[in-house]
């Protein structure tokens, strides 16, 4: 999917939520670079490269095991580097 250039729905796309939604620009083809699939939570760096790649459709987060391995790569994200 590639979703440069549709820009103009995002706002309505993320009305009422707080999690960060990915847009692709001409400059950062994200959708292209990174391949996410839908509910992709990607995990980056502190220069921007993705670090790890978690779905949240085959990981439920009201499965405990599945909330703390989450929390544990973000952890881990954040001391990369």
């Amino acid at each position: 999917m590639n979703d440069v250039g549709y820009e103009s729905g995002n706002a309505s796309v993320t009305a009422g939520r707080t999690l960060p939604w990915l847009q692709a620009t001409a400059m950062a083809d994200v959708w292209k670079d990174w391949s996410p699939t839908y509910r992709d939570v990607v995990l980056l760096d502190g220069d921007g490269k993705v670090v790890g790649i978690y779905n949240l459709t085959t990981h439920d987060l009201g499965v405990a095991a599945n909330y703390a391995e989450l929390k544990a790569l973000f952890v881990a994200a954040a001391n990369v580097n």
